[in-house]
């Protein structure tokens, strides 16, 4: 006779409704007690007070492609401003007929830039393309050879002068931080003391007395006759003013190496020059990406500043747009439009930072 058990199911228990998906998360996170709550209440306040008034602002009552009369009855953003002016923001000065040559020194820039972008094009091909490239945009700038009318620097401006000054400014700044941390961490002592002075020297002062100093200063010195374009003296500025503070990120990274390091590439019979090359600055340049890279886009940024020394950057066409009494008073739009421009800029390279950051892993 079989014995007989009474089947028991267990029934699936879930979490409560509140505490999962986006009810849990709210709740959790939003509404975690009264402060939180009140926290949250008042920021729901403020962005209703603020968002719909800025998007019917920005979007809604905004006009296009009108005149400034119109801008001024719509009411709304006068985005007119920006496609009546397009043209002179991003080419300033560069012959009407001929801009399409700075158009095309920029698109090789970019292509370049973002082709670099993978390592596994870190190649000796990439250094012919760049050579290539780096030509061609000068030519195109300058002109003078196959049937391209010359161009002087004065009359560059605009986008191509803000990407001038800061992708070659940030481009040779780099490895001539890298030169200056050796050289303050070198046992030599005249080598050492020199580097210390210029560096502590250019870190003392502002970017802006150097470029007064390049602008005007620096001429004075030259013998009669000798002229050096304004474009360069500023670029040089830029240059030696980032190099300053690459070094002392750089040296950072390289007191963090462990003596272990050196003394095993000494233990395999390697030079100063392949220790250095090879073992040390490897480890040490990835451990110091982000405060690098945190530099190089305040670099970046401080570009803007060669607008005292007269020199036509994006920032400066857009100053002179505005200074146009048809266009008086739509100052926002104007900025707004130029923090975009400088904001991808920013962008592009926080970004590709810390996708440098994971493929070296340097977090592990």
């Amino acid at each position: 006779m079989e014995a007989s058990f009474p089947e028991t199911v267990g029934e699936e228990l879930t979490p409560p409704v509140s505490s999962v998906g986006v009810i849990g998360w709210v709740r959790n996170n939003l509404f975690n007690g009264w402060f939180n709550s009140l926290l949250t209440v008042v920021t729901l306040f403020l962005l209703w007070k603020i968002v719909p008034p800025l998007f019917r602002w920005a979007f809604v009552d905004s006009v296009w492609s009108t005149t400034a009369q119109e801008c001024r009855e719509a009411g709304g953003a006068c985005w007119s401003i920006i496609a009546t002016n397009l043209r002179f923001i991003i080419f300033a000065f560069f012959p009407y007929d001929q801009q399409w040559r700075p158009l095309l020194a920029m698109i090789i820039l970019v292509g370049l830039l973002g082709y670099s972008r993978n390592r596994d094009h870190w190649k000796k091909p990439l250094a012919y393309a760049w050579l290539v490239g780096l030509f061609t945009m000068g030519l195109l700038m300058r002109g003078g050879l196959f049937g391209l009318d010359p161009v002087e620097s004065t009359q560059w401006g605009g986008l191509p002068l803000t990407l001038l000054l800061s992708v070659f400014g940030l481009t040779a700044a780099y490895p001539l931080g890298v030169l200056l941390a050796l050289g303050r961490q070198s046992k030599l002592p005249a080598l050492k003391l020199l580097c210390v002075l210029y560096i502590e020297l250019i870190r003392g002062v502002p970017l802006i007395s150097l470029l007064f100093m390049s602008s005007i200063i620096f001429p004075l010195f030259l013998p009669q006759g000798i002229r050096i374009a304004n474009i360069l003296r500023a670029q040089a500025a830029i240059i030696l003013f980032t190099a300053a503070y690459i070094a002392e990120v750089v040296r950072g990274g390289l007191q963090g190496m462990s003596r272990g390091q050196y003394e095993a590439a000494e233990s395999i019979g390697l030079n100063y020059y392949l220790t250095m090359r090879l073992v040390i600055l490897p480890q040490a340049l990835k451990i110091v990406i982000p405060p690098t890279v945190s530099i190089l886009i305040s670099a970046f940024k401080d570009t803007s500043l060669v607008v005292i020394i007269a020199l036509f950057d994006l920032l400066k066409t857009t100053q002179s747009v505005l200074s146009n009494p048809e266009w008086m008073g739509f100052s926002r739009e104007a900025y707004i439009f130029i923090a975009i421009l400088y904001f991808l800029g920013c962008f592009s390279m926080s970004n590709y930072s810390r996708k440098l950051e994971r493929e070296l892993s340097t977090g592990d």
